[in-house]
């Protein structure tokens, strides 16, 4: 994976290092075009790109947490087990629910009783409300009757909060994944009783990491001051989604906590993985060719190479960094060296000169 940054945003300019280097490329490309090409070519050019100070990360996932028992019971069933993905919702553990199944059952009792009550004072407030409209009850009668309505209705509202209630402990015995991810740490067994806050099960989700960096009080400002990074994984480099500043510096280390937030990749990276950070710290000269041009075949990173006078060959190079369209050459290439766009039709072009220079000498 390539860095997702783009040249304008990193700054990145094609402007030349010297007016030597200049009259070298200007020269460099005149004589590779010259040459009768069958496809196009880009010389190496050295660009203004970002220069980075390079720290050691720990990956951790931003969800990560432990569900834990909400009500008592036994655990009658363990359906997942350590390193298992599981989705949104998804059932975990079973407890036994009998006692909540029993309150379920009383707490509905109670809200039918509840509600027969409250229908039977209401149908007799009015009855007394028109009684006492036509003057045949005292007004005592009737706010007797009034509070009588208002405390049966009060009683059936709480007894359907207590359904509910005693609805949400009986769902209670279901332990269900907050979201998806992988289980990593169980922390019961089957036929364990568990009451309410004991730690059950362990999980994270891989959708969204990032990485802490401890960075040198020394060179936080520069840090902070620009604000970009990329994490190095093997030859894979992740752009910084967002970055974190800690304010607050190790006394021991003296460190700064920096987090750097990944975008969503299919990088597979997990929890507690080393991995290179480079933060940008400000700019230098990089010899850059276009990515299109790069061959890969097994142990072997080339680009083809043209002589300028027709020919043309394959040459092994090291490779640095990539900025966007671009890819930094650490080794094997010169500025001004003008590389194949099109490998494929290259490779083409030089097995078939190959071919005619058998021919002739035959």
């Amino acid at each position: 994976m390539s860095l997702s940054f783009n040249h304008r945003r990193l700054g990145i300019s094609r402007r030349p290092l010297s007016l030597l280097g200049a009259l070298g490329l200007i020269l460099a490309s005149s004589a590779a075009f010259a040459a009768d090409y069958p496809f196009a070519l880009s010389g190496a050019e050295y660009e203004v790109a970002p220069r980075e100070r390079i720290w050691d990360g720990t990956v951790e996932a931003v969800n990560e947490a432990t569900v834990s028992a909400q009500t008592a019971g036994r655990v009658t069933s363990i359906l997942v087990d350590v390193n298992d993905f599981v989705e949104a919702g998804e059932v975990l553990i079973r407890l036994t629910d009998t006692e909540q199944r029993s309150a379920l059952k009383s707490a509905q009792a109670n809200l039918l009783g509840a509600e027969a009550r409250a229908a039977e004072a209401a149908a007799d407030f009015a009855r007394i409300e028109d009684m006492f409209k036509n003057e045949t009850v005292s007004r005592a009668r009737m706010d007797q009757a009034k509070a009588n309505n208002e405390s049966a209705k009060a009683s059936a509202a709480s007894a359907r909060a207590g359904v509910t209630a005693a609805r949400e402990q009986l769902d209670y015995t279901v332990i269900r994944a907050p979201y998806a991810g992988i289980v990593s740490r169980r922390l019961v067994e089957a036929g364990e009783s568990v009451g309410p806050g004991q730690p059950l099960m362990t999980g994270l989700s891989l959708q969204q990491l990032r990485v802490n960096v401890d960075v040198p009080q020394g060179m936080i400002d520069s840090v902070r001051q620009i604000g970009k990074a990329v994490v190095h994984y093997g030859d894979i480099d992740i752009a910084a989604e967002s970055i974190t500043f800690f304010p607050v510096a190790d006394a021991a280390s003296n460190t700064f906590r920096v987090r750097v937030n990944l975008p969503q990749t299919d990088v597979v990276l997990y929890p507690g993985m080393f991995v290179k950070v480079g933060f940008v710290v400000g700019e230098t000269q990089r010899l850059l060719i276009p990515v299109s041009a790069l061959v890969r075949r097994s142990e072997l990173t080339a680009v083809y190479v043209a002589d300028g006078r027709g020919g043309m060959g394959l040459r092994q190079v090291r490779l640095g960094h990539t900025y966007g369209d671009r890819l930094e050459i650490l080794a094997g290439l010169d500025e001004g060296e003008q590389v194949a766009l099109d490998p494929v039709q290259a490779g083409i072009y030089l097995k078939h000169s190959r071919g005619q220079g058998a021919d002739h000498e035959q």
